[in-house]
C-alpha cells in the first residue's frame, strides 16, 4: 500500500514524479503529495487522485524531489495527513507502519517538536531532524534514526541545500532506478519505466544515498554494498505498453482479456513436454519435493482462494494431505511444526506482509521446504523461499485480481501434477494428458471471453440488488468464494460464497426474489446434487443465474437463467469458470458506476498488517 517515487537528475523531475505517482496510484489513492528543492523546500499536497496534485504542480521545476500516493493507515484521508511530512526543511515519505510511533512521539514532544498530523510518518521526520543535531550528515542521521524504528517502512528523505536523497527499507518494497541523467527510487518498477529499465532491488535493512551521478548502498550490518557484486542491476522486461490501457476502458477489463496470453506465458516452460520435471520449481526441487508427507499453503485474499482449489488437486492427484491457511491467522496461532512439509506461499506482488511474515514464521519453526508462487521475480517472498515458480502474468494494476489468479491456478495444477509424478501416482498417458490440457487453457479461456455480451446482458439485473449468493461444489466452491469477492470488491454489493450443500444449514434463510443466486454448474460428479440444491433456491422464490458446461442439462424457465461455457474442462474447469464471474462483476460495477480499478478503501499491494 502507498506509493513512493524519488528522483535526483539533471532534468526537471517534477513530471517524472507526477507520472510515477500516476503509475502507482493502484497502491493508494486517498491523497498525494510531492516535495521538491528550489533550492528551498516546496511541498504540495492534495486529497484524492494524483490528477488533482498534477494540476497544483503545473509549472514547477526542480532537480531533486520525493513524492507519495497514500492509502490511509494512521489518520483519515486529509491534506494534513498526506505525505510528504516535514520537519524544519526536511521532508519524508513513508510506506508501512511504525509500531512504536506513540513512544517516539512522546519523546519528541518533550523535545519541543510540534506535530501537525495524525500519522506515524511525522515521527520519522522529526526523529531524523533530532538526530541531525548530533550528526549533520543526512545519510548517517537516517541510519541512526531508522535503527530506532519498530515495524515496516520504506522511506525517502530530502532536505534543503542537500544534493542527495536518502532512502531506506525494512519490510516494505523499494527499488532504485539507474538513469542516464540521474538516479531514482520507487515502490514499483512500473513507476520508473519512463526513465530507465535498469533496477536495483533493495533488501531489508538497506540504506541508499542517491546523487545525480552516483549511488551508495549500505546493508543492514553496516557494510558498504558493491554494485553489481552485492546488489545486482536488473534489466526490467516490462515495457511502457504493459502498463498502458490501450484499447480498454479499465485495467480490470484489460487484465481479464489478457488472461489467454498470461496463461500461455506462464506455461511456456512446459512447451511440448510429455512429462513434468521438478526442476521447474528450482534446482533444489527434486530433493525438496521427494518424500513429502503434507503440503501447507499460505496466502491472503484471492491467492487464498487459489490455494483452496489447489488442495483438491494435490490431494486427488498426488495423494498428499494439503491444508490451506490464511496467512494472517497462521502466523499468530500455535501451530505444529512439520519439517517434512512443503510450505507454499502464494502472492501476486510477492510483498504481501502477512504472507511474507508467515513464511518467516514457518522457517523459524524448522520448515525449510518453502516454495513461492509469485508474479514478481525480485520480490521479498521469492527471495525468502528456497523454491520458486514465477507466474508470468505481467503487471496487474486493477485492485481486483484477475489474471494473477488464473496464472496462479495454472502454476498450482502444475505443482499437483509434479507431486503426483514424484509419488508414482500417474501413468505416462495421464501425465501427458494433464500437460496437454494445460497447454490448451489459453484457447479455452479465449472461448469463454466470447461470452461477454451475454454476461453484460445479465449485469443490468444486479444493479439494484444489495446482496448476492454464490454457490459451488467440490473444487468449484473456492471459485464461488472468488466470484463473491470480486462482486463485493468493485460493485459494493454484499456477496457471499457458499458450498451449495450448506444452503439448508443457514444461507437459505436469506433467499428471496431480491437476492440473486449465482451457481457454478460444471458437468461433473456433483452436478445432480447441485441441481437438488438449486431446486431449494427456486422453491423459495430465488432468482438463479447458472454458469453451466455445454453438456450440462438445464432447461431455462422462470427464475432460472443459464449461460453455457463452450466446453467441459475436467479438473481444470475452475480456471474457466472463474472468467465469467470476473466479467459479471466488471459489468455490474459499470452499471452501478463505481470506480472499477480503484474501489473504495482498498489498495493493490497489501504491505502492512
Amino acid at each position: 500500500m502507498c506509493g513512493i517515487v524519488a528522483a535526483t537528475a539533471s532534468r526537471n523531475i517534477v513530471p517524472v514524479l507526477i507520472e510515477g505517482l500516476t503509475r502507482l496510484e493502484y497502491r493508494g489513492y486517498d491523497s498525494a503529495g510531492i516535495a521538491v528543492l528550489n533550492p528551498t523546500l516546496t511541498r504540495l499536497r492534495s486529497v484524492g487522485r494524483v490528477a488533482e496534485l498534477a494540476a497544483q504542480a503545473e509549472g514547477q521545476v526542480a532537480h531533486h524531489g520525493i513524492a507519495h500516493t497514500r492509502w490511509a493507515t494512521h489518520g483519515v484521508p486529509s491534506e494534513r495527513n498526506a505525505h510528504p511530512h516535514v520537519s524544519a526543511g526536511l521532508a519524508v515519505v513513508h510506506n508501512g507502519i511504525i509500531e512504536n510511533y506513540a513512544e517516539l512521539k512522546q519523546e519528541l514532544l518533550a523535545a519541543g517538536y510540534v506535530f501537525t498530523s495524525d500519522t506515524d510518518t511525522e515521527v520519522i521526520a522529526h526523529l531524523i531532524q533530532e538526530t541531525l543535531k548530533s550528526d549533520g550528515d543526512l545519510f548517517a542521521a537516517v541510519r541512526r534514526a531508522t535503527a530506532r524504528l519498530i515495524g515496516a517502512y520504506a522511506i525517502a528523505v530530502l532536505r534543503e541545500w542537500d544534493e542527495s536523497l536518502v532512502v531506506a527499507r525494512h519490510g516494505a518494497p523499494l527499488l532504485l532506478g539507474l538513469g542516464e541523467d540521474g538516479n531514482y527510487a520507487a515502490s514499483d518498477a512500473s513507476a520508473l519505466l519512463q526513465v530507465t529499465r535498469r533496477m536495483i532491488y533493495l533488501e531489508d535493512g538497506d540504506i541508499a544515498e542517491l546523487r545525480r551521478d552516483a549511488i551508495r548502498i549500505v546493508g543492514a550490518g553496516g557494510t558498504a554494498m558493491r554494485i553489481p557484486e552485492d546488489r545486482a542491476v536488473h534489466e526490467s522486461t516490462l515495457s511502457a505498453d504493459d502498463v498502458e490501457l490501450g484499447e480498454y476502458t479499465h485495467y480490470m477489463q484489460k487484465e481479464i482479456f489478457e488472461q489467454p496470453q498470461a496463461l500461455a506465458a506462464t506455461l511456456e516452460l512446459i512447451g511440448g513436454a510429455q512429462a513434468v520435471s521438478p526442476n521447474l520449481f528450482g534446482v533444489a526441487a527434486p530433493e525438496m519435493l521427494s518424500g513429502l508427507r503434507s503440503v501447507l499453503i499460505l496466502a491472503c485474499g484471492t491467492s487464498f482462494h487459489a490455494g483452496l482449489v489447489a488442495r483438491y488437486w494435490i490431494e486427488q492427484l498426488a495423494g498428499v494431505p494439503c491444508s490451506v491457511e490464511i496467512a494472517s491467522e497462521y502466523r499468530y496461532r500455535a501451530s505444529v511444526a512439520n519439517p517434512e512439509q512443503l510450505v507454499v506461499a502464494i502472492s501476486q506482488s510477492g510483498e504481501t506482509a502477512d504472507t511474507l511474515a508467515s513464511i518467516k514464521h514457518a522457517k523459524a519453526q524448522g520448515m525449510g521446504r518453502t516454495l513461492a508462487i509469485c508474479n514478481v521475480p525480485e520480490s521479498a517472498i521469492v527471495r525468502e523461499c528456497a523454491l520458486r515458480f514465477l507466474t508470468r502474468a505481467g503487471p496487474e494494476i486493477g485492485v481486483a485480481s484477475t489474471k494473477a489468479f488464473t496464472t496462479q491456478l495454472a502454476a498450482l495444477f502444475l505443482l499437483a501434477v509434479t507431486l503426483a509424478r514424484q509419488a508414482g501416482r500417474l501413468s505416462a498417458e495421464q501425465e501427458a494428458g494433464h500437460l496437454a490440457a494445460l497447454r490448451h487453457l489459453p484457447v479455452a479461456v479465449q472461448k469463454v471471453l466470447a461470452l461477454e455480451p451475454a454476461i453484460k446482458a445479465w449485469a443490468g439485473r444486479f444493479a439494484d440488488k444489495q446482496h448476492a449468493l454464490f454457490l459451488g461444489r467440490g473444487h468449484h466452491y473456492p471459485i464461488a468464494l472468488e466470484g463473491a469477492l470480486k462482486l463485493k470488491e468493485i460493485s459494493y454489493i454484499h456477496a457471499e460464497g457458499y458450498p451449495a450443500g450448506e444452503l439448508k444449514h443457514g444461507p437459505l434463510a436469506l433467499v428471496d426474489k431480491n437476492m440473486p443466486v449465482i451457481s457454478i454448474a460444471p458437468n461433473d460428479a456433483l452436478l445432480e446434487k447441485l441441481k437438488s440444491n438449486l431446486k431449494e433456491v427456486a422453491a423459495r422464490g430465488g432468482e438463479l443465474y447458472v454458469f453451466a458446461d455445454a453438456d450440462s442439462v438445464f432447461d431455462e424457465e422462470a427464475g432460472l437463467h443459464v449461460l453455457r461455457l463452450p466446453e467441459h474442462y475436467g479438473l481444470l474447469s475452475p480456471v474457466l469458470h472463474v472468467v465469467p464471474l470476473q466479467l459479471l462483476s466488471y459489468h455490474v460495477a459499470l452499471v452501478k458506476g463505481t470506480d472499477v480499478d480503484k474501489p473504495r478503501n482498498l489498495a493493490k499491494s497489501v504491505t502492512v498488517e
